[in-house]
């Protein structure tokens, strides 16, 4: 499976900071709970990983 398999899986999905100064990806599907805490310069390099991926997407879509 890679970035391009399309899966029929519904799960959501929550962001938020944690009691500890993390910030937390919390993702629950079919039963399965996947936490993950990031430190907040790690979080920020995500979101500049999304907000690249978003704009490339954009190009991709024409």
């Amino acid at each position: 499976m890679g970035i391009n398999s399309e899966r029929d899986v519904e799960a959501n999905m929550q962001i938020g900071p944690t009691d500890q100064g993390m910030v937390r990806l919390f993702i629950e599907a079919e039963g399965i709970e996947i936490p993950m805490d990031f430190d907040p310069e790690e979080a920020e390099e995500i979101a500049d990983e999304l907000r690249a991926a978003a704009q490339a997407a954009r190009i991709v879509a024409g």
